[in-house]
């Protein structure tokens, strides 16, 4: 079983073997922006790096040799090697067993998955900034192809009369880092190239808002489950039962309704979207694209976390159902690291205002707003500070195939 990490130098189906994301200056692997709120749910909206005087989304993608940005226009041979060189740089590319052979021989691929994100995105083909570059080619097609690569490793453990499970790769990263952009990003270049996925949060399993109600009522004065978010906080039942239902996914014509929460409910404090509005999916299922910030987060020593905060403890002690709830579904896993958990706290301020901007009602009180993102990274910032993320995967997750990107949140991104 292939297992990429963040600490060794190369790939080898082993459960042991690591790679580290830096660049030539030592540094850790760096994004472009240090805020990347979601638009594609009502809690947030793109940030200026998607946002282009010139979108691309009118180009007509035409397969065949390799073309530049137009492809009624063949492209010159610097600007085609420029990119290869570009690609080739990337921190990621040799992490994921490819060399500069294999790039040359699959450029029209990157060519392609490159003029499709662009379109996504409404960037301009013609003038990528360079941060663009980097996100478009140093990391998401990257992180693509490796998710490619395990699909494939999936489905050969099935014979051809078998039925397919679907793959489920889980995102475990801080809140407003990027992942569901990242998440959106990858499910369509799926779409794009004929695997049907599906993309499920865990915020699609929050308690409803009565739920959440009773849950303050029976925890009063621990404002740790004052507001959404934390262990405790979310419908188990119902993510057993949502995730089971995807994985059987797997037969021609099977349908179901993926589950959404609206954030802007109830003056921001949330309840599960109506089921009418719940986007449909037809089987069968290749892989299935599993965020949110707390996958993969176990109990840990209870004087651990009191040392933290003491209204821990009963946060603390309801992850231990979480493993049976979400982490035994997945089969591989990303993670994204940051080093200043605190930076958490202005990225979820910048989602909440964005929502705002959009239209969308905010929490009323800037107080209740402020505490809720406080107090949702508790949790968080102790798993930082007691294990920094790798012990809390120890025991069972390192069992699966695994990315582990770790940056500095202060870069620009």
């Amino acid at each position: 079983m292939a297992t990429l990490n963040v600490f060794s130098q190369t790939l080898h189906p082993t459960i042991s073997s690591f790679c580290c994301f830096s660049n030539s200056n030592n540094s850790k692997f760096h994004f472009f922006s240090n805020s990347l709120s979601s638009h594609f749910s009502k809690s947030g909206s793109g940030s200026s790096w998607m946002q282009s005087s010139s979108p691309a989304a009118s180009i007509e993608h035409k397969k065949g040799p390799v073309y530049s940005v137009f492809p009624s226009t063949p492209a010159q041979v610097s600007s085609v090697q420029d990119l290869f060189e570009f690609i080739c740089s990337g921190p990621l590319v040799e992490k994921i067993g490819l060399t500069q052979e294999k790039v040359a021989e699959s450029i029209d691929k990157w060519l392609s998955y490159g003029r499709q994100l662009c379109r996504l995105f409404q960037l301009n083909e013609l003038f990528l900034t360079e941060p663009q570059k980097v996100r478009l080619y140093h990391y998401y097609i990257p992180v693509f192809l490796w998710c490619e690569s395990e699909i494939v490793q999936h489905q050969s453990k099935f014979k051809d009369e078998e039925d397919i499970p679907p793959l489920v790769i889980g995102f475990s990263a801080p809140q407003g880092c990027g992942k569901t952009t990242l998440v959106f990003a990858l499910d369509y270049l799926f779409q794009m190239i004929g695997r049907k996925s599906a993309t499920i949060s865990i915020d699609d399993f929050y308690l409803t808002a009565e739920g959440q109600n009773k849950l303050r009522e029976a925890n009063q004065g621990n404002a740790l489950l004052e507001f959404r978010g934390n262990a405790g906080s979310h419908d188990l039942a119902f993510s057993v039962e949502t995730l089971t239902a995807l994985t059987k996914m797997s037969k021609e014509g099977t349908k179901m309704k993926l589950p959404r929460y609206d954030k802007s409910a109830f003056g921001g404090r949330g309840d599960r979207a109506d089921p009418s509005t719940w986007p449909e999916i037809e089987g069968p299922l290749t892989v299935v694209l599993f965020e949110g910030w707390m996958l993969g987060f176990k109990p840990l020593p209870v004087d651990a976390v009191t040392s933290v905060d003491p209204q821990l403890e009963t946060v603390n002690k309801s992850l231990e159902a979480y493993y049976d709830a979400w982490d035994k579904y997945i089969d591989s896993w990303i993670v994204i690291k940051i080093k200043d958990p605190n930076c958490v706290f202005q990225w979820r301020l910048q989602a909440e205002i964005a929502m705002r901007e959009a239209g969308n009602p905010g929490m009323s009180d800037d107080e209740h707003l402020l505490s809720l993102i406080k107090d949702s990274n508790v949790l968080e910032q102790c798993h930082n500070k007691n294990s920094n993320l790798l012990q809390v995967f120890k025991d069972y997750s390192l069992m699966a195939p695994k990315i582990i990107i770790s940056y500095n949140s202060s870069d620009e991104m």
